[in-house]
């Protein structure tokens, strides 16, 4: 109610005095105080409509329309304001089909005027019903919202990562990289013009040198490429190629790329999500799935890109995939959803399968082609793979 003291405002649509009377002789009975307003009309109780009301008491037999026409009235009207309003429907005469018809159309409860013993309590319930449900909606659209602003967050973490890796690839490319390489020209020009060539260990320290140095020129394009996928430039299918061959050089497990399409012209943001997955997907293969296979197959078809990456490794149980920690999963997500996709996870003791898929703009009706920007490495946030591979273990 209104109050501690059981206040609430009424509207009565009846056309009779004495039952709007008796109505209320019985609620302030029970104890229930009401500020009631009585109407008889439909267009005066369509104008009620605009005030404030806890509940709707209303006759059947009104003059020129019906309880269940003014029910109909009040949905339409709830359903434009967003209001949640209990409507109970009293009659001296309703047979039983009326009677459910009025609680299927929404109505909270029905009375005859001759027995209204029940009135009391179901104005009471109704009011109450009707305001756990208003405080139920209010807590789901909290939680959408609260859903919502976790979602944008995580999105601008992502981002956030993926800028500042950007960055830290291009100063390991301009200063360490290019420092690194002037160094090894420093080293093998001190080789050629040594005064004393001809002494073994002085050779051999420089050779020495020189090794190390290119060794670290590798691992710093290593680094680089994990940071910002520079092969992406040449597509996602070379990309992947690239990807796939050289996983399978480095732990031994085959590793099959299949693809119906030589390119793909994708919009931005979707070429490095799709690395980052596989990229991701891999990295979880090698370290846990025990597998001997992986296959990935990369398609467009329908507007949708697919890619699918499955193994035949040992699975992931419910147990794995409900870690508290397993933040990898959850991180596949809000990546996919970056660019309108999501991801889907099934796994059974025959390996698990990975599903990356993503709608995309609908294709030119006079070109046939995608009607989507060159692919593009910007935007999209995405953890290295070796750090963030989805790893529920």
């Amino acid at each position: 109610m209104n109050s501690a003291a059981n206040t609430f405002r009424l509207l009565h649509l009846e056309d009779s005095e004495p039952d709007h009377a008796l109505a209320l002789a019985h609620l302030r009975r029970s104890g229930i105080r009401v500020e009631a307003v009585r109407v008889d009309t439909r267009a005066e109780f369509e104008a009620a409509l605009d005030q404030s009301w806890d509940l709707v008491l209303s006759d059947y037999h009104l003059p020129g329309f019906t309880g269940l026409d003014a029910l109909q009235i009040l949905r339409e009207r709830c359903a434009r304001d967003g209001r949640n309003l209990p409507f109970i429907l009293v009659s001296g005469q309703i047979g039983e089909d009326t009677a459910v018809q009025a609680m299927r159309n929404g109505a909270s409860d029905y009375l005859l005027k001759h027995n209204l013993a029940r009135l009391a309590p179901a104005v009471e319930h109704a009011i109450e019903a009707a305001r756990t449900q208003r405080a139920r909606k209010a807590a789901d659209r909290d939680l959408e919202a609260s859903r919502q602003r976790l979602s944008e967050l995580a999105q601008h973490l992502q981002t956030s990562v993926e800028a500042e890796r950007q960055a830290i690839a291009r100063e390991i490319h301009d200063d360490v990289g290019g420092s690194l390489t002037a160094l090894k020209f420093e080293l093998d020009w001190i080789r050629r013009h040594a005064p004393k060539p001809e002494v073994p260990e002085f050779n051999a320290r420089v050779l020495s040198a020189l090794e190390t140095v290119t060794h670290a020129i590798e691992s710093s394009q290593r680094i680089m490429q994990n940071l910002r996928p520079a092969i992406l430039e040449q597509g996602l299918v070379a990309a992947l190629q690239w990807m796939t061959s050289r996983f399978e050089k480095r732990t031994g497990i085959q590793c099959e790329f299949r693809t119906p399409h030589e390119q793909v012209v994708l919009p931005p943001g979707v070429p490095l999500v799709a690395y980052r997955v596989a990229q991701e997907a891999l990295t979880n293969v090698s370290k846990h799935a025990h597998a001997g296979r992986v296959v990935v197959d990369l398609s467009l078809s329908g507007g949708v890109l697919s890619l699918e990456v499955s193994d035949n490794g040992r699975g992931l149980g419910q147990a794995d995939l409900a870690k508290t920690r397993s933040f990898g999963i959850r991180g596949l997500h809000e990546r996919a959803s970056t660019v309108g996709g999501w991801v889907d996870l099934s796994s059974s003791a025959a390996g698990t399968t990975l599903i990356l898929s993503v709608p995309l703009q609908p294709a030119d009706p006079a070109t046939g082609q995608n009607q989507a920007m060159p692919s593009s490495s910007e935007t999209i946030a995405a953890d290295d793979a070796e750090d963030t591979a989805w790893n529920p273990m």
